[in-house]
């Protein structure tokens, strides 16, 4: 068994909603699973990314409590920020979600670099 295997919470595992999309809270579970992934690639090397990664599930969260069963989807949370108006304001969750995308996107990168024989970490960065 290993890490992935293992892990309690996967992406894989999301059943997506024909019509609403992303489940909120099995996302970020996911996400936050992801997380010890970081302190075993290097706790030094990978601090900032995983302060980013950490703060950017944090602010979907927050959104996220605020109404669980408004926002049971990241769609939901996207289309209410726009239509409010504060899709691209600082902090918002809508730009946290992009962040964290761009997070996970790297990570994927970096582990399929590692796994296809990268024995560099700077070269796999």
């Amino acid at each position: 068994p290993t890490f992935f295997s293992v892990m309690s919470n996967r992406f894989s595992d999301i059943e997506l909603q024909e019509e609403e999309g992303i489940p909120t809270e099995e996302f970020l579970e996911s996400c936050y699973a992801i997380v010890p992934v970081l302190d075993k690639l290097g706790p030094t090397v990978f601090a900032p990314v995983k302060m980013d990664f950490v703060g950017n599930i944090k602010k979907i969260n927050q959104k996220f409590i605020t109404n669980k069963e408004e926002f049971d989807t990241l769609q939901k949370i996207v289309l209410h920020e726009v239509n409010a108006g504060v899709a691209q304001v600082r902090n918002s969750a809508t730009e946290a979600l992009l962040w964290l995308k761009r997070g996970l996107k790297f990570l994927k990168g970096f582990l399929t670099e590692v796994k296809n024989g990268e024995k560099n970490i700077q070269t796999a960065l």
